[in-house]
């Protein structure tokens, strides 16, 4: 899933324990009636917020997780978070921008481009 929208809010990175860290990022959604939805990057993901500013039209990819727990006195609850694991700059016509370091993991894994790959070749492609 997808959300975009503007950047209202960037947190500090939190070490929740010495084993779990988490950053969190509010973004307003642009529509009729505009939410405010907090998304959560954890771990190595957290770091990926640090190429961004509050103000900045963003598209970020999420997973909706839910877990649940028991209290000690035998009551369960259920909670939701939502998880960001890619974040995107939008331009003026909300498309993603080029060149910009989004994507910690995929700037570690892009290869180099094929040295044989000429893009004047035509399309032999039917569509």
């Amino acid at each position: 899933m997808e959300i975009t929208g503007k950047i209202k809010f960037i947190g500090e990175p939190q070490q929740v324990s010495s084993s779990f860290l988490k950053r969190e990022v509010v973004i307003t959604t642009e529509e009729q009636y505009p939410q405010h939805i907090l998304i959560e990057f954890t771990q190595d993901r957290a770091s990926m917020l640090d190429h961004y500013n509050v103000g900045e039209d963003v598209k970020i990819s999420i997973n909706l997780r839910g877990r649940e727990w028991m209290s000690p006195q035998g009551e369960t609850r259920y909670f939701n978070t939502i998880q960001g694991w890619r974040i995107e700059k939008l331009n003026a016509h909300g498309y993603t921008g080029t060149g910009s370091a989004v994507n910690d993991y995929e700037s570690r894994n892009t290869t180099a481009p094929d040295a044989n790959f000429n893009e004047e070749e035509p399309d032999d492609l039917p569509f």
